[in-house]
């Protein structure tokens, strides 16, 4: 008889803890929905965060490919006489550094100043085209949490509005409720900006190398055209 009471007690136990458990299961997806109209605006900028970032990481890791002999074989074509096929070897790449040399070769004739400043000038355009973009995730990186933090300030306002028109009745519920859903924007909006944060670092450090390559070949390219022709 013991152990009947004992096997009903514990079925009792088991069948009021299910529900309890199954309250406590929730998915990203329930607590994004919780956040509000805001985090809306959080995934629109998680995705432009994502779409930025991974079109500025290919076209930097397609800009860093080039033949580690190129800048060989342009010597040799030039002091031959081949400006032709040293232009036609600059437009196989689709490159930085190759578009700067090929600028440096169509003003191959001119004073060497004329030809360093035509190099520069496209190595500025190029930079400008690899940076398109990083400020916008910059923007985000910063945005986001402060989007976040206004989402926990206007849902703590509406918890503690609630507790203020509930009069007598007040229940935790309402505190806890407005909490829960006011934290889920700070969440987000963190998670959205330490994302962009990183991608922007990231994307710093990669267009950083690839200008430094750019200017080591400008200046290799100067020193070739000072070179003497039969050389």
């Amino acid at each position: 008889m013991l152990f009947n009471i004992l096997q009903a007690v514990d079925t009792t136990a088991l069948t009021s803890a299910a529900p309890a458990s199954q309250e406590m299961n929730f998915s990203l997806i329930d607590m994004a929905i919780k956040g509000g109209w805001l985090m809306i605006v959080l995934l629109i900028l998680s995705i432009m965060a994502i779409y930025i970032f991974g079109n500025k990481w290919w076209m930097i890791r397609k800009a860093g490919k080039i033949d580690k002999n190129f800048m060989k074989d342009i010597h040799d074509m030039i002091h031959e006489g081949k400006i032709k096929s040293a232009i036609a070897l600059c437009q196989k790449y689709d490159s930085p550094i190759a578009r700067l040399v090929e600028k440096g070769i169509e003003r191959i004739g001119r004073p060497l100043p004329d030809i360093q400043a035509a190099v520069e000038n496209m190595g500025n355009v190029e930079v400008a085209r690899l940076e398109k973009g990083l400020p916008m995730l910059a923007t985000i990186s910063g945005g986001a949490p402060m989007i976040g933090f206004l989402g926990t300030v206007s849902g703590m306002i509406e918890a503690f509005f609630r507790m203020s028109t509930a009069g007598n009745n007040i229940d935790i519920t309402l505190l806890s409720g407005g909490i829960y859903e006011a934290m889920v924007t700070t969440v987000g909006g963190l998670f959205v900006g330490i994302i962009a944060y990183f991608g922007y670092n990231y994307l710093t450090s990669q267009i950083s190398n690839l200008v430094f390559k750019m200017e080591n070949t400008t200046i290799e390219f100067i020193d070739m055209l000072h070179e003497p022709a039969g050389r």
